[in-house]
């Protein structure tokens, strides 16, 4: 947990030893989970066009792959991108070892990732565009896909917290460019660097999709476990500095005007957690488009439970979720 004044304070030499402090074997398996053994992972650089907007010239991911066995059909595998959460400064991809590992594990898909860069060295809107350049790739839109055996018409985005908003701001980006492409937009229905299919689904994990802080649950839970709201204010001072108003929808996915055709999605809150009300109203707006909607609030665990399987068995449940909605959205 950071203190609540320790997120504005600290230099950028601070946050990053943050970001690079792993915890030994025994304390990960202990406090975050063990990952799953039925799958390889391996860590890789995904090169991305120059020309990206705020993008680089390479994105580091790690991709979790499940092991052959007589369950899993032959030819390409369904593709899951997912963003750590972390408030958009800090987080790193062990705390998503365990979901992602056990996701690929038992959905039998390949989950990829991202580590995207982060504030305050980058601001809004660098984390989108390294995960939104990494899922154009992943989908062979930008050239040969970097990770072979995955299937483009079979893809999904998750995240958590920080990662929830990415995830949903992937979403409607991919929604926007299926519609371009039907339209005879930039490449052409078909073609070269446009989606022809749309995402099967979009995992919200206990979301922030309103940076105006407007959920009367932040108001009401100053002091909350793990995301008290010293920290929710610093985060979102960090991460907008680059001058990006908190209501412009290309950081707030709740406020974006129209919702209708962006992918069904899976929605998950929690009773304790300031950011409830953000999951809440973001299912209510997708139901009012016609998108279909999952949503669960689960009760008496705190923001961020998903990643601390061990004090928070509640996650295993979570879990459970998450695959049985994937492996239905893939089916």
């Amino acid at each position: 947990r950071v203190r609540g004044g320790d997120v504005l304070s600290r230099t950028p030499a601070q946050h990053q030893a943050a970001r690079e402090r792993l915890l030994r074997p025994w304390q990960a398996t202990l406090i975050l989970g063990a990952p799953a053994r039925g799958v390889v992972v391996s860590d890789l650089e995904v090169e991305v066009p120059a020309d990206e907007p705020g993008g680089r010239e390479g994105v580091p991911v790690r991709v979790y792959r499940p092991r052959a066995r007589p369950d899993l059909p032959a030819g390409p595998l369904p593709l899951v991108l997912n963003a750590h959460g972390g408030g958009w400064v800090h987080g790193n991809l062990q705390q998503s070892d365990w979901l992602c590992s056990h996701v690929a594990d038992r959905v039998g898909a390949v989950v990829v990732s991202v580590d995207y860069r982060l504030a305050p060295e980058h601001p809004a809107p660098a984390a989108v565009a390294d995960c939104w350049a990494v899922l154009r790739a992943l989908l062979g839109l930008a050239g040969p896909a970097p990770v072979p055996g995955v299937d483009p018409d079979r893809a999904a985005v998750m995240g958590d917290s920080a990662g929830g908003n990415i995830a949903a701001l992937l979403a409607l980006r991919h929604r926007d460019a299926v519609r371009a492409g039907g339209e005879g937009g930039e490449g052409g229905e078909g073609g070269e660097g446009v989606p022809t299919a749309p995402l099967r689904l979009q995992v919200l994990i206990y979301p922030a999709v309103d940076l105006t802080l407007a959920s009367p649950s932040i108001a009401a839970r100053p002091h909350a476990p793990v995301l008290p709201a010293a920290n929710i204010h610093g985060f979102r001072q960090l991460y907008l500095q680059g001058g990006v108003a908190p209501d412009d929808p290309s950081v707030s996915p709740l406020l974006v005007a129209d919702h209708t055709d962006v992918a069904p999605a899976l929605v998950t809150t929690t009773d304790l957690d300031p950011l409830e009300d953000d999951g809440a109203r973001y299912a209510r707006v997708l139901r009012d488009a016609g998108v279909p909607v999952r949503y669960t609030c689960y009760h008496d665990v705190p923001h961020g439970f998903m990643s601390i399987p061990g004090p928070a068995p509640m996650a295993r449940q979570g879990l459970a979720e998450i695959v049985h909605e994937l492996r239905a959205a893939f089916a």
